[in-house]
């Protein structure tokens, strides 16, 4: 794709060096990701975002290039090229405007128009469009035969010709296109016989909005609304500005006999071939754009979610909350290998002593760290009881979405196939507290729960978006490569499912790799592979310090020169922020090895394979566990746990999740959540109004944030919920000793 270049480098306005490094190295299998990370000096600094744009701005200009030479060559072969012709087609800068061009020249179905051609109506077609003054009558009676039985019958032939002659103008098309972008209207209403079921959808039960505002969610739900067949949807302008942009080209004379059958032809063809081709045209763009922009915040929900802050290596008691099955436990080691699985029952009186009993001795006998409690079913409850031990552990809430898809999954019975679902599932939520990112990367990212329309969005293309999300995830963040399973091996750049599996196999084989270099043992894996993936791979208290940070093996060679020249070991180097800040980065620079380069490796050997995760948080909710127990006017702590185009939900830890509506998230205006909020973060909310029967709670936070300013107002955690970073936990200590922390940090 080198070859469009140019046209990309025009229409991103990047330079087009930027660019042509870029095709170069896409071109050479390299991915974003190493592309982003490794190869800066050829590509000017370029982001991952940016890598992209280029990638798929070229796959557009080739997609149109070659449709381009294809319909050339159509017509080329019909024998109806013309210079005026290929001039216009070589003036299309889009595809939509090449489909103009090539209509009249596309095979298809016999129509009326073409009846009418076989049946001689075409000169009477012509004398019409002269819009002179003529006797019609007479001059139709010409053309009556064995299929024209009379004047009417040649009449309307005559007018079909027209219509589809109407139709096929590029020049209408493109005009009416922009009306149609200007000035149409979405309408939608609903099927009297449907009204019953269609509650969902009683917003747009009499709706209209003009399609150059309307927003990515409400398109994606009148459209539902209408595959369904809830709904009856139109998309059109003003007829009459419609007409009249017609029949500025089209009526040259003044009002006669032709005149009149041209306008009458003029219409059929707007109302029976544009105005319909045009909707379904344009409800084809919409419902792509509503996908772009629901993918997009699908996709930006799924970083943040990924990126979630990991509590590390601890042990830790997950418990997969339940009424009537019971709560389903499991110990797991700092590496999450699990150690005992067990079953308790906390909501039958009887048997609480005995869960609570049982608990504290798998706390002792497997030395447990932290309790790790799913956020579904009962799981407010079990963290109830938990707490209620008195076991001064931190105990964490943890998003169970997707969990029983990853236990019915061929992955899971791959790890745990001695074990029934319900072990899986508690084992997944104890591992996702530890690393949310090496345990989601084993889960469809559809079934994590923080899209919206994900269902009704283009499939492929979601997937795809989707994919390159994990893959950027995992390569920012790094990979043990002697702890990493094959799931998470899979995405890292240049390596895949079968090299992941190989890797895994061969780390059998050796015990553990104790070296970068090692990996050019593994099968299959050559050294291309090697280039693309090294970087990303971490080895933990391998031979070479260098092998636990993000520096590239390509670059040892060059750290072990400016160690030489300041007289230090390679590891009396590493995070030596003074001696670093000596190093003349200018003076290293070489022809494979530039500036920017450099200043990547001394940032690197500052904070060697520093996580760019964010610390983890504790958080208890407020003592609140169903939705009748929250009322209008409360103002109690909560998790983002979705962004949307319009809003944030937040859980409050009454199982039904809170909106907060675009305009309560800030005092000034934002058009976006996304300007103001991140997934999993943890605000205050007031509560504005509580819908019972249809499980709806409308939250506030900016009504929350006048008060929070202006005076600090601590209350006790017990009752009224908060959140502290794990530095500042208070609940190791006792009460006099809290009090004075609290006393030091906020004043009396």
């Amino acid at each position: 794709m080198i070859e469009f270049a140019s046209s990309v480098s025009a229409r991103l306005n990047i330079r087009l060096q930027q660019v042509e490094a870029v095709l170069s190295l896409l071109a050479e299998s390299a991915t974003i990701p190493f592309i982003a990370r490794y190869r800066k000096d050829k590509t000017g600094g370029l982001d991952e975002v940016q890598i992209q744009e280029i990638q798929d701005e070229a796959k557009a200009i080739k997609e149109f290039s070659e449709r381009k030479v294809f319909i050339e060559k159509t017509i080329t072969e019909q024998g109806k090229m013309t210079e005026a012709l290929q001039s216009k087609i070589d003036k299309a800068t889009t595809i939509v405007e090449l489909e103009d061009i090539y209509l009249p020249y596309k095979a298809k179905r016999k129509t009326k128009a073409q009846i009418a051609k076989e049946n001689g109506l075409e000169p009477l077609s012509l004398l019409i469009l002269e819009q002179t003054e003529i006797d019609l009558k007479t001059e139709a009676e010409k053309f009556i035969n064995d299929n024209i039985k009379d004047t009417d019958a040649a009449l309307q032939g005559a007018r079909d010709i027209i219509a589809e002659m109407v139709n096929e103008d590029a020049e209408v098309r493109a005009k009416l296109r922009k009306l149609f972008e200007v000035t149409a209207t979405i309408q939608s209403k609903v099927l009297e016989d449907k009204k019953e079921e269609a509650t969902k959808y009683k917003d747009y039960f009499d709706f209209s909005e003009p399609i150059y505002k309307i927003p990515s969610h409400r398109i994606l739900a009148v459209l539902r609304g209408f595959l369904e067949g809830f709904l009856r949807i139109s998309i059109s302008p003003i007829e009459e500005e419609a007409l009249y942009l017609i029949e500025e080209k089209y009526i040259t004379a003044s009002l006669n006999g032709s005149v009149e059958q041209v306008k009458k032809a003029i219409k059929d063809a707007y109302r029976r071939l544009l105005q319909p081709s045009l909707e379904t045209e344009f409800r084809t763009a919409l419902k792509a754009k509503g996908d772009e922009e629901a993918i997009n915040v699908f996709a930006e929900n799924l970083r943040q979610l990924l990126l979630s802050a990991p509590l590390g290596s601890k042990r830790i008691l997950a418990i997969d909350p339940g009424y009537r099955t019971g709560c389903k436990v499991v110990c797991l080691d700092e590496k999450g290998d699990l150690l005992h699985n067990d079953l308790i029952y906390i909501h039958e009186g009887n048997k609480t002593y005995e869960a609570g009993y049982k608990l504290k001795d798998l706390v002792a006998k497997y030395a447990i760290e932290v309790f790790a409690i799913g956020d579904g079913t009962a799981g407010r409850e079990t963290e109830q009881l938990v707490k209620g031990l008195q076991l001064n552990l931190p105990v964490f809430l943890v998003n169970e979405d997707g969990a029983s898809i990853y236990s019915a999954s061929e992955i899971a019975r791959e790890e745990f196939g001695d074990y029934d679902v319900t072990v899986r599932g508690a084992v997944s939520i104890g591992r996702r507290l530890m690393d949310p990112l090496a345990e989601l990367v084993k889960i469809d990212p559809k079934s994590i729960g923080v899209g919206q329309y994900q269902h009704d969005v283009n499939q492929f293309r979601l997937k795809e978006k989707l994919d390159a999300t994990v893959i950027s995830c995992v390569n920012s963040v790094g990979v043990n490569l002697n702890t990493a399973s094959k799931h998470l091996l899979s995405y890292v750049s240049g390596i895949g499912t079968i090299l992941a599996e190989n890797i895994v196999k061969y780390r059998n084989k050796i015990g553990k790799f104790n070296d970068r270099s090692q990996l050019l043992n593994v099968p299959r894996l050559g050294g291309k592979a090697y280039e693309q993936c090294a970087g990303f791979l971490r080895v933990k208290g391998g031979n070479n310090p260098l092998d636990e940070s993000a520096v590239h093996p390509e670059a040892y060679q060059l750290i072990e020169q400016i160690a030489a020249d300041l007289k230090v070991d390679v590891k009396s180097l590493i995070g030596n922020e003074t001696l670093l800040k000596t190093v003349n980065a200018k003076k290293y620079i070489k022809e494979e090895i530039g500036l920017l380069t450099i200043q990547d490796i001394i940032k690197e050997l500052n904070k060697p394979g520093l996580d760019p995760r964010s610390e983890l948080e504790q958080f208890e909710y407020a003592a609140i566990y169903k939705i009748e127990d929250v009322h209008v006017g409360m103002v109690v702590p909560g998790v983002v746990t979705n962004i949307t185009r319009f809003g944030a939900f937040v859980d409050i830890g009454v199982k039904q999740d809170g909106l907060v509506h675009v305009s309560e998230i800030a005092h000034q205006y934002i058009s976006d959540p996304n300007e103001a909020l991140k997934l999993n973060d943890k605000v205050m909310v007031k509560v504005l109004e509580v819908g019972i029967a249809r499980k709806r709670i409308a939250l506030s936070i900016k009504q929350t944030q006048e008060a929070t300013t202006k005076k600090p107002q601590i209350s006790s955690a017990k009752h009224q919920g908060g959140f502290t970073k794990k530095s500042d936990d208070l609940s190791n200590l006792n009460v006099d000793d809290a009090l004075a922390v609290l006393k030091k940090k906020f004043g009396k």
